[in-house]
């Protein structure tokens, strides 16, 4: 299988994507119903899989439900939320369970549902090359195929700074591996270092374990001023519209940069509920069941130096932000890193690099996010959840991830779907808005 001989050409498809995260699979939602647009995902997990080590009991999405793979994009689309629900008979359980948020895990389980009603997907296959000589050519460990157009949607992998990066192992991992490795902790000392919502959760699973399974002291260092909230306030999720994103794509860089550090609490905050949750259990540990030290907060510190303490543990210096001479340091027989996500590396593009723009260390994308280049018109190489720098906060986020879908689908089909109304809020000068309808 695989072998490419003259008798037994490669399969050819309008659209190949790469790796099936909730980007590409909301475009091969979308693309389901239009034979016209042949297309293949392909991913090299062996099964489908998203944030599976940070499924903690009680967690939730920080966005609504409709922003699925499809909804946003086609409410009327066979792959949305509400018709996993009916499918699966449980609508009315769901409406009457009255869930402030969805679940997470059974948004997971959505994602596995329409993977599994779409024949066009595939996993256990990784694409170790993508070249060109006309149509692009891409090989993976099973086989080669050729495509019109190729889309990336390989997403993140876990980051971890150099100060703990030579020490990972079972004492010291990031929060993706949380629900692996963070077992019998019981009379333990553990730090977590994060301040986003990844941070918070595990915190608030550490201090919540039951009897033995409490840990003997669970310390929170963030280098963020306080445990902020997300704001989620109607104005600031004005942010994750399209016309917002849109504008964005317009501003200077230095501009983009400053607007992407401003407003992180907007993407990277942690939800009231979760602040809420930990409080309460901070007030019961101290106040009511006398355990006064069980408990560290250690905001605005940024983290130094990891070594090696006596008998396996780990030395953990911080620094105060405000008091940079004072350096802290924590014992730990744990730690676990809450510090966020890298794009995964495209190092199956070598044959093309160097025919591919880049800005900010992201390939550089036009409006339908596919990346600059010096190849023919209708070969196009599309990008998903890459361009944060380019198109701001929410180019990670689930909130647009049905309408950049939609953008990459129209432009495969040759045609524009209708726009939504533009934002109560007018982002640009009525001058710059109409020079820019003008060049459009």
């Amino acid at each position: 299988m695989g072998q490419e001989s003259p008798d037994h050409p490669p399969a050819h498809y309008r659209c190949i994507g790469v790796g099936v995260g909730p980007a590409n699979l909301s475009l091969a939602s979308l693309l389901h119903g239009h034979a016209e647009v042949s297309n293949l995902f392909v991913d090299r997990k062996a099964a489908f899989g998203w944030h599976d080590g940070q499924q903690l009991p009680g967690t939730t999405l920080q966005v609504s439900l409709f922003k699925d793979l499809v909804s946003l994009a086609d409410p009327t689309n066979p792959f949305s939320f509400l018709a996993y629900l009916h499918a699966q008979g449980r609508v009315y359980h769901f409406l009457n369970a009255q869930f402030s948020a969805v679940p997470r895990q059974e948004f997971r389980n959505y994602l596995a549902w329409a993977c599994a009603r779409n024949d066009n997907i595939v996993f256990g296959e990784e694409v170790r090359e993508i070249g060109f000589d006309g149509v692009f050519r891409v090989r993976t460990d099973r086989r080669t195929v050729t495509a019109d157009n190729v889309v990336l949607g390989i997403g993140s992998r876990p980051f971890v700074p150099p100060q703990g990066r030579d020490w990972l192992g079972p004492t010291q991992y990031h929060v993706s591996e949380f629900m692996e490795k963070a077992r019998d902790l019981g009379g333990k000392r553990i730090v977590v270092i994060g301040g986003g919502q990844s941070g918070a959760e595990a915190f608030l699973d550490l201090v919540s374990r039951p009897g033995a399974e409490l840990p003997r002291r669970v310390s929170w260092v963030s280098r963020r001023r306080n445990y902020f909230p997300i704001d989620d306030s109607p104005f600031t999720n004005d942010f994750y519209t399209p016309s917002h994103s849109d504008y964005f794509s317009g501003l200077p860089r230095d501009a983009r940069r400053a607007f992407n550090d401003q407003q992180i609490l907007s993407s990277d905050g942690i939800s009231e509920e979760t602040l809420r949750s930990i409080y309460q259990r901070l007030y019961v540990h101290r106040f009511v069941e006398g355990l006064p030290d069980l408990v560290g907060l250690y905001p605005n510190r940024e983290v130094t130096e990891v070594t090696r303490g006596i008998g396996g543990t780990w030395d953990i210096a911080t620094q105060h932000n405000d008091q940079p001479g004072e350096v802290e340091h924590h014992e730990a027989d744990v730690v676990v890193w809450a510090t966020g996500f890298r794009s995964a590396p495209t190092d199956f593009l070598a044959p093309i690099a160097g025919r591919l723009e880049r800005e900010d260390g992201e390939l550089r994308v036009d409006q339908d996010f596919a990346v600059q280049w010096d190849g023919p018109p209708g070969r196009d190489i599309f990008v998903q959840n890459a361009a944060r720098q380019q198109r701001g906060l929410a180019d990670p986020n689930l909130s647009l991830n049905a309408w950049r879908s939609q953008r990459i689908a129209d432009r495969l089909r040759g045609v524009r779907s209708d726009d939504q109304l533009a934002s109560f809020i007018e982002w640009s000068t009525k001058t710059a808005a109409k020079n820019a309808w003008l060049a459009g």
